[in-house]
């Protein structure tokens, strides 16, 4: 069942939860949604949702599937995002540390957030880590390229140019990807991608002070997601441990990991 919660800015983000116990929130990516995951199904969230003794709780991030958003770009960037996981985190778990699990996007909005409060998560789960740093740039530059196309001929351009885009070799054979529809609202669309060209992922130096013990898990063959960006943070993470699926039968392991890992199971890397 769906349930909503206003954040300090009036926007309401859509959330389910199965289970009882301490709290795994689950993040999604950008253009995507509970439901598109769902649909996709790369790999299973069952085995987290029968995890015992925990309460697992997925999210629209705003803009997104159910949750509301605002057509501007600094309602997207990693910073506002990471806010909006915190507060959400603070009305599910207050006072009582958590475990996040984020793609992409999310991953971004975990890793944000656990910088600026590291003693509120007691694990992550990083999911296809996007570009950051060096490869940045060229990305952001998409980015900004992609929200021009969309307000000169409309979101389905874009949709239709996603739909066309070249699929990862380790995701060939993967039945839901690409997905059928996207999970963004096209009226925030372009503000979203410009908040997204606005962002990267915490510094180096700040990442390496984040001392919660970590699971990075990748897939190979994706310019989006970059191997060297999972390589990067699992040699900057005091604690983590990497994961890297070259074809999609690998990458139907990663629910049992998540599950493994939140359990406390080094099986998780």
């Amino acid at each position: 069942m769906t349930t909503r919660f206003t954040l300090s800015d009036g926007i309401e983000l859509a959330w389910e939860a199965v289970g009882e116990g301490p709290l795994i929130l689950q993040a999604h990516g950008m253009l995507m949604s509970r439901a598109v995951d769902d649909a996709m199904d790369l790999f299973s969230w069952d085995p987290v949702r029968r995890l015992p003794g925990h309460r697992f709780v997925r999210y629209d991030a705003r803009g997104h599937g159910a949750s509301a958003g605002r057509p501007e770009a600094s309602d997207y960037t990693y910073q506002t995002v990471a806010q909006d996981l915190l507060e959400l985190a603070g009305h599910l778990s207050p006072g009582r540390p958590f475990t996040a699990v984020g793609a992409s996007l999310g991953c971004a909005a975990v890793l944000t957030a656990a910088v600026k409060a590291p003693g509120r998560f007691d694990r992550l789960v990083l999911l296809v880590p996007p570009t950051a740093w060096g490869t940045r740039p060229a990305r952001a530059d998409v980015y900004r390229t992609a929200a021009q196309l969309v307000d000169e001929r409309g979101a389905a351009a874009f949709d239709t140019a996603f739909a066309a885009a070249p699929v990862p070799a380790s995701l060939a054979g993967a039945p839901g990807y690409p997905p059928a529809a996207l999970g963004v609202q096209p009226d925030v669309l372009p503000a979203l991608l410009r908040g997204a060209a606005r962002s990267d992922l915490p510094p180096h130096e700040a990442l390496a002070a984040v001392g919660v013990p970590t699971l990075v898990l990748a897939w190979t063959d994706d310019p989006v997601h970059p191997v060297s960006t999972a390589e990067q943070l699992a040699e900057l993470l005091p604690d983590a441990r990497l994961h890297i699926s070259a074809d999609a039968g690998d990458i139907r392991t990663w629910g049992e990991r998540i599950a493994a890992f939140a359990a406390g199971s080094e099986a998780g890397g």
